[in-house]
């Protein structure tokens, strides 16, 4: 089911429910576009127009962040539980490794890229990789490596780069690329090749592995924590608030009704 949290698409779906709809895709050859929501997203998507359009046009906005999640119970959306990029995308290579679905692996560095199909191969050995490029090109490769994912005829595309140039590429060129299924991973291929660490479970289920990304990169991650956390709970109280004094949901949020993920993957 299709909600809104400020003003922002969100799918209330569980982790089995949106490997359905992937994997009906794969099926099917239909497009269907996942986007992981997390609070920096979201915060973003506010003062970027185009990053929200992004999400906007996804056919799953799933919840990637436990600020999400919190979000949407503070303010009476009950969210069955989070669906970690990492966990869906290592999910769904070992759907693919089963049902011989064959991903294409776009993003990162070429050393980190080549560690992380090692490590996919380790794992899943009846995988097979339909192609793979690292994410260090310019705007005027583009049209080429977009040639080699359709050549490649991959069923499902993982693009691992920032936001929001991943969801910029992948809307720009999906109609193009001939891959039933899309996903932005961000850093899951860093995760996954053994260069960043995931928090303990413990972490995970209090919402705070934004904190252990930290203490891993202070330099590279202070900054977007500081100011997309603040924003974030500042907006978070601000809506309650409202509701507190009998607004109710926002107009925009409560008009907002869009087909389940299921049905749009369809």
């Amino acid at each position: 089911m299709r909600t809104s949290l400020l003003d922002t698409p969100v799918d209330i779906a569980t982790m089995d429910e949106t490997v359905a709809c992937a994997l009906a895709a794969m099926r099917s050859g239909r497009r269907c576009q996942h986007v992981a929501l997390n609070v920096a997203k979201l915060v973003n998507a506010r003062s970027d127009a185009e990053l929200a359009q992004d999400i906007r046009d996804s056919d799953i906005v799933g919840i990637d962040g436990m600020g999400i999640v919190y979000g949407m119970r503070a303010t009476g959306q009950g969210a069955p539980e989070r669906v970690a990029g990492i966990d869906l995308f290592l999910r769904l290579m070992a759907e693919c490794a089963d049902r011989g679905f064959r991903p294409f692996l776009l993003g990162a560095r070429p050393d980190v890229l080549a560690d992380v199909q090692a490590e996919l191969l380790r794992r899943f050995p009846e995988l097979k990789i339909a192609g793979a490029h690292h994410g260090y090109f310019g705007a005027d490769e583009e049209e080429r490596i977009c040639g080699l994912i359709r050549e490649s005829r991959a069923h499902c595309l993982f693009v691992a780069m920032p936001t929001p140039r991943k969801e910029r590429f992948m809307r720009r060129w999906r109609e193009s690329l001939g891959v039933p299924f899309l996903m932005g991973v961000g850093g899951s291929f860093d995760v996954v090749a053994g260069r960043v660490t995931r928090a303990p479970r413990a972490m995970q289920r209090l919402g705070l592995e934004w904190l252990h990304r930290l203490l891993q990169e202070p330099r590279k991650m202070f900054g977007r924590y500081l100011r997309t956390n603040a924003i974030y709970a500042v907006l978070i109280a601000r809506e309650l608030l409202r509701r507190s004094r009998g607004g109710g949901p926002a107009p925009e949020e409560a008009a907002r009704g869009v087909a389940a993920p299921d049905e749009r993957a369809a």
